[in-house]
């Protein structure tokens, strides 16, 4: 199978894990390794990026007032079930520090890292940027595994439904870029 890497993965109707459900997944490594993505249109209920910033003490619950107001309303995304509690940025390559950012394709990088949090507080991080807690993972053929028995199709980059359609519309627009709809989904695998 050829790399998935910098694609969207969405989950169909029927995917056995609830913890899925309608998910979209930007995946950042795919190869004879496994695979890795982050999933980036579930929001984590309670939880802003500010709060994230002042347990890391990179801000104080005063300066995160004085945060840009797109900064102060971020949320926070369910990344996936593995390694919940560590942070993973998605960002525009604008934004690259040597030995610290993944680049993932030409537009965007990955970064896990403090130093991308205080850029982004001080106002000097990368143009946009998503941070998610946990990642999804899969060991070496599971992925190809599950989208052969119809579990998640395919969809290629995009950088507005990265960084700009809302959360809650994600996993529509990721089905209407491929001319399908919720609805027009069939829960059959069709290998011929």
């Amino acid at each position: 199978m050829q790399s998935l890497k910098g694609q969207f993965l969405v989950a169909m109707p029927d995917m056995g894990d609830e913890r899925f459900r309608e998910s979209v997944i930007y995946m950042v490594g795919h190869g004879d390794e496994g695979a890795m993505g982050l999933v980036v249109n579930h929001p984590l209920p309670e939880m802003r990026f500010t709060d994230v910033l002042e347990e890391l003490k990179i801000t104080t619950q005063e300066d995160a007032i004085r945060l840009p107001e797109d900064v102060r309303q971020r949320e926070v995304l369910r990344g996936g079930p593995v390694q919940k509690g560590r942070g993973f940025v998605l960002h525009s390559s604008d934004y690259f520090r040597d030995g610290n950012s993944y680049v993932v394709n030409e537009e965007i990088c990955l970064t896990a890292t403090l130093d991308v949090l205080k850029a982004i507080a001080k106002e000097e991080g990368p143009r946009q940027s998503l941070f998610a807690l946990g990642y999804c993972g899969w060991s070496p053929g599971q992925l190809e595994g599950e989208i052969k028995s119809n579990g998640w199709l395919t969809v290629p980059f995009s950088r507005d439904l990265l960084f700009g359609a809302p959360l809650a519309d994600r996993y529509l627009l990721a089905l209407k870029q491929l001319g399908i709809t919720r609805a027009s989904l069939s829960t059959e695998a069709g290998h011929g």
